[in-house]
């Protein structure tokens, strides 16, 4: 079952990574707020038979916990994408790369034992991201800075919160409940911000916005809610960090940032911090079977 768990990871890591280039795009025709609330009104759409097919699921919506887990998460996007209109694609990926720890220090804190291989995980991992994003050389103003490491304390509330979400049968119940809760949540935020959105976006816009929503938000939440589900949070926390790797490389790619010895070397610091935690994962369910 890890062995699946870490390739969901994996896929929600990759997943989350392609909302940083995909929302650039997005940004050149409308504000961040109206960004978010189409992108979790499309995933809300695709998330809505998931949500209402069984009474299970529908009764989701009756939970505190999960009603307060839609409204972070949606809040926290709003939050974070507010905060990459005032910085660059690569810093504002990167600045993610502080989260794998701040999982691991809350799960200790909780009382979750965290192994010496996530703790080894979680240093590379955030050495990686800092080595990285250290010296913004003016990729972005104060107040983005500030909203997007924000988002992360939000994020982690989030993340926090899910822990403690109810058991249910359909595996896309809770991500497809929270991504309805959400919209629903940013939706009189962002009128009460800028009015009704925009909807004359280009084709570009429009696939960008869908495709945030269907594989940036719902397919990166449902993977990550089962692979954290049967890891860690610390050991999960850790392939968060394949998000700013993401986002880096495409921020190069695509988007005219630099590349740098240190984004190189802080990219295989993430790599290494994620197959240290893969290794110590396998090597401790083999003494635990034996």
């Amino acid at each position: 079952m890890n062995r699946f768990a870490f390739l969901a990871l994996v896929l929600a890591g990759v997943s989350w990574g392609l909302g940083f280039p995909l929302g650039k795009l997005v940004l050149r025709e409308t504000d961040a707020a109206h960004m978010v609330l189409l992108r979790f009104a499309s995933a809300a759409v695709v998330a809505a038979p998931f949500a209402l097919m069984t009474a299970q699921a529908r009764a989701l919506f009756r939970s505190p916990v999960v009603l307060l887990a839609g409204a972070l998460y949606g809040v926290a996007f709003m939050v974070q994408f507010e905060g990459l209109a005032h910085v660059s694609v690569t810093l504002a990926a990167l600045l993610v790369g502080a989260m794998p720890a701040l999982i691991a220090i809350s799960a200790r804190f909780f009382g979750e034992t965290v192994s010496r291989a996530s703790w080894a995980g979680v240093i590379a991992a955030t050495l990686g991201a800092a080595l990285i994003a250290g010296k913004p050389d003016g990729a972005g103003s104060p107040l983005g800075v500030a909203l997007s490491v924000g988002s992360l304390f939000i994020f982690l509330a989030w993340l926090i919160v899910m822990r403690r979400a109810p058991k249910v049968k359909a595996p896309m119940a809770i991500p497809a409940v929270t991504m309805i809760v959400a919209a629903a949540t940013i939706l009189p935020i962002a009128l009460l911000m800028h009015g009704p959105p925009r909807l004359d976006l280009s084709p570009v816009a429009w696939g960008s916005i869908i495709g945030q929503g269907v594989v940036a938000t719902l397919l990166a939440t449902a993977a990550w809610q089962y692979g954290s589900a049967r890891v860690g949070a610390a050991s999960a926390g850790v392939f968060i960090n394949i998000e700013p790797l993401m986002g880096a490389a495409i921020g190069v790619m695509l988007f005219g940032d630099h590349l740098t010895v240190a984004l190189c070397a802080g990219g295989l610091l993430i790599v290494a911090g994620s197959f240290a935690v893969v290794m110590g994962e396998r090597k401790a369910a083999k003494a635990a079977a034996e």
